[in-house]
């Protein structure tokens, strides 16, 4: 069965290769042959006899006939079907097939990604230790609230803050190396330096003094005025004796040795008992705000004297300090600490409500009374700029105490205070 087949396309193929030649001739301008026959003559057209058709017989397939003039049979060529030639074997017909999946819909390009991106690695954290002045309490609320709201951690800090359980010992702390920084006031600063103690203020928390002289009610006549003569004063540490007090007895008492007319009594921190039990008649304390209130729990009624009001030039009350001999290799650490208590420091004064709320969450030992009303007056003096020096503050200060006699030279502005925000000095 297969030679018949391979015959008869064959001769399809044949066939069609010769109607194919026979087309390009036909179709092909006469031109081709122009340079071999310049002015070739028409042939007459044989005449035409319209009239005249020639009729062929319609023959059963398989049969055959005999043409009118011709000795050879006529056979009846098979009907032809339609089958692909060998060009066509050869070429697909249509482009390669894909999935059926693929032909039915139409490839779909993802315009976005749906799923989250690669979290980004967290900055390596540094940890820093600041040790405070005494227990928590309003004045150190940027601290607080920078710890709470993850402003230090945004920056790669883990800071811990550190109660101590002996206050005088805090600069003693920062200048042994034994902690990053340490709480202070600028009048202590100031005393420090002229001893030699390689400390240096980074940060102002409070902007305006903190300290003031509290005495019982009863030492105040009826015209208020003061009698100062013979009362025991306590005093905590060495800048509130020698800087402060010694100053303001010097203008209430207008003499320069005004320390000579008061008993000084040392009661190491002991502020509430100390007044409690009448062991003093009034203290110099450095968290004004909060004292009187916390003595009027006690049923001690007292009078307040601030210090910038009764000789003292005005000053920062509250200081961060670090150690000059190893803020080099801590300079960028601290200068991230700075940035974030300033943005603790703004946000406090635009929602002080808020701010004291997470305040009393974070400690319970602020939620109190006593703190709550002290409160009202320390977030107004919280700085707003604490990497900024005034450098005329400092160096007036300075000055005060060298011609007051309580320091022995004058030391450099450089060696007091730097502002981080800038070159070093």
């Amino acid at each position: 069965m297969a030679k018949p087949y391979l015959s008869f396309s064959a001769r399809a193929l044949a066939g069609r290769i010769m109607t194919l030649v026979l087309v390009l001739v036909l179709v092909l301008p006469t031109p081709l042959f122009a340079e071999s026959q310049a002015d070739p003559e028409l042939l007459p057209a044989p005449p035409q006899q319209p009239d005249t058709m020639i009729e062929l017989p319609v023959l059963p397939h398989g049969t055959e006939a005999f043409a009118p003039g011709e000795a050879s049979p006529v056979r009846e060529v098979p009907p032809v079907t339609e089958t692909p030639g060998i060009f066509e074997r050869l070429l697909p017909s249509e482009p390669p097939s894909v999935g059926a999946e693929e032909r039915s819909e139409p490839l779909e390009v993802p315009t976005m990604v749906s799923e989250p991106a690669e979290p980004i690695a967290p900055p390596p954290t540094t940890r820093l230790t600041v040790t405070l002045d005494w227990y928590l309490n309003p004045q150190h609320a940027a601290l607080l609230v920078a710890r709470e709201k993850g402003m230090f951690a945004r920056r790669g800090l883990d800071v811990s803050l550190v109660v101590p359980a002996d206050p005088s010992v805090t600069t003693k702390l920062l200048t042994a190396g034994r902690t990053d920084l340490a709480v202070g006031r600028q009048p202590q600063l100031h005393l420090l330096a002229d001893k030699g103690a390689p400390l240096i203020r980074v940060a102002t928390l409070v902007a305006t003094p903190v300290s003031a002289l509290v005495l019982r009610d009863e030492f105040v006549n009826e015209k208020r005025e003061l009698s100062l003569e013979g009362l025991r004063i306590g005093v905590t540490d060495i800048d509130g004796r020698d800087a402060l007090l010694a100053s303001m007895l010097t203008e209430l008492l207008g003499l320069a040795n005004g320390q000579e007319l008061v008993e000084l009594h040392d009661i190491s921190y002991s502020v509430l008992d100390a007044m409690r039990e009448q062991r003093v008649d009034g203290v110099l304390a450095h968290h004004r705000y909060l004292l009187p209130r916390q003595l009027a729990d006690e049923g001690v009624m007292t009078r307040m004297l601030p210090v910038e009001q009764h000789g003292l030039p005005s000053h920062d009350g509250l200081i961060l300090m670090a150690n000059r001999d190893q803020l080099n290799g801590k300079r960028d650490v601290v200068r991230r600490l700075v940035l974030a208590l300033e943005e603790a420091a703004l946000w406090i004064v635009n929602q002080p409500h808020e701010a004291w709320a997470l305040l009393q969450a974070a400690e319970p030992a602020l939620a109190d009374q006593a703190s709550e009303e002290a409160w009202g007056d320390v977030f107004p003096r919280l700085s707003l700029q604490p990497a900024a020096v005034d450098h005329g503050r400092y160096l007036h200060f300075e000055q005060f105490l060298f011609e007051a006699g309580v320091t022995e030279a004058v030391t450099p502005l450089e060696r007091l205070a730097i502002d981080l925000g800038t070159a070093a000095p």
